[in-house]
């Protein structure tokens, strides 16, 4: 490190000198380091949510695809990070049996048969664990054969007997009752129980009145009671907003929607809520999600022109937010991306600015290019296969017209990170570490949630006064740019978690697979953290909202899993990692040796 002569009489200029020549030294150095020990799926507490609720920070149009009134409550009651905490506890209370996913149609997972050796155990013992391999109790060895049975029936296609060896294997989540399938939807009155025609009645009397105690009083309790009545639903989310309470409509919509992804009316109600809140990009994930999901259905014209409208609104007021941006906050933008090693350092304010015109698929390229050039990937066709067809199962449900790209990092860490446009960078380490296929869907399905919900490039557009530029690869970022954007990170994890979960389901692997893995997660060595963070609740209360997540709205867990697949590429990633520490060892001893002579 070079010494700074100080020639000024002034304490605190030498001071200040002192402390910019250990920045232009330290900055290359600290930028390689965090992106490749950046922590997994951003690890920050998501702020306290509940419908109506002011945020300081300004609402992105990317809000909660599926957001439940329940799981609504549950963000309201509790933060949640995923630092210091301990999933000892996870599923050891029983719980009863889910019901059938009903996020959508499924699609099966599986790879083809001309692809998948015969389900076999990992070739390696207990007793002698490969490199990095963790020892496999026999109970856990045990659980792994039901599963691997489990998938072989899943993939002749006698999913019920797969199922009933997922439920032998799987513990149930704690404080979960029984979920009692769902009656078919119903439009028409009439075919409401007396109960519930009394309800719609009274409602319809208080809308006459104008009186809000007979409007919101029987209708809350006739969605509550008769969820398949499609027009209590829309009524109260329209009484709702009219009420001024646009969050609590659209809230009341989620859920339903969720519940129902194939009723048309739904979904147009949800379409609406979200189009009155101009939340364009949400919108047009909606109608073009019900246009995968449903893809006999009639009205799929309607929905997939809804979808390129509501895209070009989304992508107009981007360019409106991009323009109005003053040449000054990027330049100051631009400043503390030097100093915080952000990639886009070496880009001029102009040059940056003419780039985010040209969207997201252009920003996500430049990133991904000098992310290519700066981190070792592991170039095998096997892993990248097998990443790549995971990929291909959540990208086809995913709304978004991107050129998705996925790449395998070499590195034992369990992290992943998204850019702008579908550029999708996972770690050798995710793949070790995770124990199934379904647990490194979630991941992947909850990393492209990132991507799919633009977060990366409306941080890039909506924070400029916070530092802008430095935030627009918020998950590659190091701790000054977490804490700048810290409340708008959260509800975009929120984000992410709901709709990677309900990719996840509808792709039809088990719907815990993101769950778990963040149990999975929680048992990881943490580094040292800042006490900003470690002053927020554990991964424990995120495990917790996943499992309500999945609970309410009927998702699957006893999907497929994919292990015998899994643990093959596993024996692939282990053995690029040790070639790659062994010509780590190798470069190190012989630089010794030269230094010594």
């Amino acid at each position: 490190m070079p010494f700074v002569i100080c020639k000024f009489k002034s304490d605190r200029h030498c001071l200040l000198l002192t402390l910019t020549a250990l920045v232009i030294v330290a900055s290359p150095v600290i930028a390689a380091a965090r992106i490749l020990n950046r922590p997994l799926i951003q690890q920050q507490a998501l702020e306290p949510f509940s419908p109506g609720s002011h945020r300081s920070n300004p609402p992105t149009p990317a809000s909660r695809p599926i957001l439940s009134d329940k799981v609504t409550q549950s963000y309201s009651q509790q933060q949640f990070d995923l630092r210091d905490s301990n999933s000892a506890d996870v599923a050891k209370k029983p719980q009863p049996k889910s019901s059938p996913p009903r996020a959508g149609t499924e699609v099966d997972p599986t790879p083809s048969p001309q692809t998948i050796p015969s389900p076999s155990p990992p070739q390696t013992t207990p007793s002698q664990p490969a490199a990095n391999q963790v020892t496999v109790s026999s109970e856990e060895q045990a659980r792994q054969k039901f599963l691997i049975e489990g998938d072989r029936l899943y993939q002749a296609g006698q999913k019920a007997k797969a199922e009933a060896l997922y439920r032998q294997a799987k513990a149930p989540f704690p404080e979960q009752s029984e979920r009692e399938p769902l009656p078919e939807p119903i439009t028409d009155p009439t075919q409401l129980p007396p109960g519930g025609r009394v309800y719609w009645r009274e409602a319809a009397a208080g809308l006459s009145l104008k009186l809000k105690t007979r409007i919101f009083v029987p209708l809350r309790l006739l969605v509550k009671e008769y969820p398949q009545f499609v027009p209590g639903h829309l009524q109260l989310a329209d009484a709702l907003f009219a009420d001024k309470k646009p969050e609590q409509a659209l809230a009341v919509m989620e859920r339903v929607a969720s519940l129902y992804p194939r009723q048309p009316d739904l979904q147009k109600g949800l379409i609406k809520q979200q189009t009155q809140a101009k939340r364009w990009l949400e919108a047009s994930i909606t109608a073009r999600q019900f246009a995968l999901l449903n893809p006999d259905h009639p009205d799929i014209p309607t929905f997939l022109q809804l979808s390129d409208e509501y895209q070009e609104r989304f992508r107009s007021r981007l360019r409106t937010q991009i323009t109005n941006n003053t040449i000054g906050s990027l330049i100051t933008g631009a400043l503390g991306i030097a100093l915080t090693g952000n990639p886009f350092a070496g880009l001029s304010a102009l040059q940056t600015s003419a780039l985010l015109l040209r969207g997201e698929t252009a920003v996500g390229e430049a990133v991904a290019d000098r992310a290519k050039r700066q981190l070792p990937l592991i170039e095998d066709p096997e892993i990248q296969a097998y990443v790549d067809r995971i990929a291909q199962k959540l990208t086809t449900l995913a709304g978004r017209k991107f050129n998705y790209q996925f790449y395998v990092v070499n590195d034992n860490k369990l992290n992943a990170f998204a850019l702008p446009g579908g550029k999708v960078f996972i770690n050798g380490g995710a793949i070790l570490k995770s124990k199934s296929e379904a647990e490194l869907a979630g991941l992947i399905a909850h990393e492209l949630s990132h991507a799919v919900l633009s977060h990366g490039f409306q941080i890039a557009t909506e924070s400029s006064e916070a530092g802008g530029l430095m935030g627009l690869i918020p998950f590659v970022g190091g701790l000054f740019t977490n804490l700048v954007v810290a409340d708008y990170s959260r509800d975009m994890e929120q984000q992410a978690d709901i709709l990677g979960t309900r990719l996840l389901a509808s792709a039809g692997y088990a719907a815990d697979g993101l769950r778990n893995l963040m149990a999975t997660l929680s048992q990881e060595d943490k580094p040292f953290v800042a006490p900003w963070f470690s002053s927020h609740p554990g991964s424990q209360t995120r495990i917790r909202y996943l499992e309500t997540l999945i609970t309410e709205n009927g998702y699957n867990r006893y999907a497929y899993e994919g292990i015998a697949e899994h643990q093959r590429m596993q024996g692939l990633v282990r053995s690029h990692l040790k070639k790659a520490k062994e010509t780590h060892n190798e470069t190190n001893q012989g630089t010794k040796s030269k230094a010594a002579n």
